[in-house]
């Protein structure tokens, strides 16, 4: 089982995000180290929001509520969805 947090992000994101970069990336080192964040990425084409997955719908709301990007208004929208996986590495429901 995994969680996802979807980011819908504002306008010129990817400018405004410079100054907080090096911030919101240690935060996402952090959690991965702990083994809370799996995976995480922006989406491009065009650059309008992020999705970042993680082992515990706790882990990802937290993750969230400090994370830079959120708490200087970057993030105009996020929210978290149980995502059931059946294929690959930690998948819940193992399908062969």
């Amino acid at each position: 089982m995994h969680y996802v947090l979807f980011y819908e992000v504002v306008d010129n994101y990817v400018e405004r995000r410079a100054p907080l970069r090096a911030e919101h990336l240690a935060l996402a080192r952090q959690s991965h180290e702990r083994g809370d964040m799996v995976i995480a990425g922006a989406l491009t084409d065009p650059v309008d929001g992020a999705l970042l997955v993680f082992s515990t719908q706790e882990s990802a709301e937290a993750f969230a509520r400090n994370d830079p990007y959120v708490l200087n208004g970057l993030i105009s929208k996020w929210w978290v969805r149980k995502w059931v996986t059946v294929i690959g590495p930690g998948a819940e429901v193992p399908r062969t």
